[in-house]
């Protein structure tokens, strides 16, 4: 692995723990091998959480995280490492879902980012959050995200 495009990763490979907080979290990257080509990668956390910043009581959402890459990818492990930061990290569904955004587009530079955060009911109403940094690019094939409204029991 040392010669290859894959030699700078930290964390792929070897016992790495859950970072303390999203702020100390490592995204790490790779270099796109088919960046002649247009394409659209989704990676999606049905289990994320996250904690209350007032009262400390967790909230869960399912995360639905779509992109066009350029010229580099995020390492899906240091990905799930950064979500799972999240977990003692006290802050708002708005906040959450859109930090996430912003640091992945912070690390990759993509062409195109959006996030659908489906968040479960807090006090009996579901909050769903949405970011996208602009138009879905022409001739990529972005499918709906594929996650239906909360219904509770009904």
């Amino acid at each position: 692995m040392t010669d290859s495009i894959y030699s700078g990763l930290t964390q792929l490979g070897q016992a790495t723990g859950l970072p303390d907080s999203p702020e100390k979290a490592v995204l790490e990257t790779v270099p796109n091998p088919q960046g002649d080509v247009r394409y659209m990668v989704r990676f999606v956390a049905p289990e994320f959480t996250s904690l209350c910043p007032l009262t400390g009581q967790p909230d869960f959402a399912h995360l639905v995280i779509d992109y066009v890459p350029k010229d580099r990818l995020v390492e899906s492990k240091s990905l799930k490492l950064f979500l799972g930061s999240f977990r003692n990290h006290g802050a708002f569904h708005e906040d959450c879902t859109v930090s996430i955004a912003r640091r992945l587009v912070e690390v990759m530079q993509p062409e195109w980012l959006r996030i659908g955060g489906y968040w479960y009911p807090r006090g009996g109403i579901p909050i769903d959050v949405f970011y996208q940094t602009g138009p879905a690019p022409e001739g990529v094939w972005i499918p709906d995200q594929g996650v239906p409204p909360y219904r509770g029991r009904g």
